[in-house]
């Protein structure tokens, strides 16, 4: 059975708004999360990623509410991310409504916390969120980063991929830092290296700008695509993107016209 190639808008947010800007500076407000959630819903989007980009502990109750309240509103599956330190946030969140949890820095500092929530839960409800950062230093030319990509780690971004698989995470969520919000297209240098090692999904996420970008991120290995402005300030529709991809001959979910890339 061929599985269809998932479309995924994400929404950054920080203290309850949608936010975005290039490589995470100069942030600007996009919106309200529940409403475009809404929105994404309506259009066809298979799933929606929602990552607390600031996940200070003083805000976490705003972002329940958030997570509750867009959990409400969409009836795709809803994956959380930000602040996520260990099982009982998980509990914490799917509790609000998320169906899958994403986890970065606490699982770069210990690793075995994969283990722990992919035990707990099951390996489907945990993504590794891997920031990606070009890096000549590292045997890949990729380094793992965190706080927005402008944190090294000393770790290299492939091998921390096949890593974090082992160790029990269901999917990647693989960021292209240095393409992030640049609309210049996804890194397939680094899709293609994470495919060769890891045969877990693997989500590209970092610089769609039009619709010829996504059916190359799939053809370098991604099993997903993931963007966020190009979604937000409507340059290009869901139903465009899943248009593109069936004429590549991938495979989508949902009817879509050829000829202006809706969604039916």
């Amino acid at each position: 059975m061929t599985v269809a190639v998932r479309v995924i808008p994400c929404l950054d947010v920080d203290d309850g708004r949608v936010v975005k800007g290039v490589n995470f500076e100069g942030l600007r407000d996009v919106g309200d999360p529940v409403r475009l959630a809404r929105r994404y819903g309506l259009e066809g989007a298979d799933e929606l990623t929602f990552l607390d980009i600031t996940a200070s502990k003083s805000r976490r109750d705003t972002v329940l509410d958030v997570v509750r309240a867009t959990a409400e509103q969409v009836f795709i599956p809803l994956t959380v991310g930000g602040g996520v330190r260990g099982v009982e946030d998980v509990d914490v969140l799917l509790r609000a409504g998320a169906d899958k949890v994403a986890i970065n820095t606490a699982a770069l500092a210990r690793p075995e916390v994969i283990a722990e929530i992919a035990n707990h839960f099951g390996r489907q409800v945990l993504m590794l969120s891997v920031d990606a950062r070009r890096s000549a230093g590292m045997p890949s030319g990729f380094e793992a980063t965190t706080h927005g990509g402008s944190e090294p780690t000393g770790v290299d971004a492939v091998e921390w991929a096949h890593r974090g698989a082992d160790l029990g995470a269901g999917e990647i969520l693989l960021n292209a830092m240095d393409a992030d919000g640049t609309r210049d297209g996804f890194d397939l240098e680094l899709i293609s290296a994470v495919r060769k090692v890891v045969s877990t999904p693997v989500i590209a996420s970092g610089g769609a700008g039009e619709s010829r970008h996504f059916p190359p991120a799939v053809e370098a290995g991604a099993d997903a695509v993931l963007a966020a402005s190009v979604f937000h300030f409507e340059q290009v529709s869901i139903g465009a993107v899943k248009a593109e991809l069936a004429r590549h001959g991938l495979p989508v979910r949902g009817a879509v016209s050829h000829n202006e890339g809706r969604f039916a």
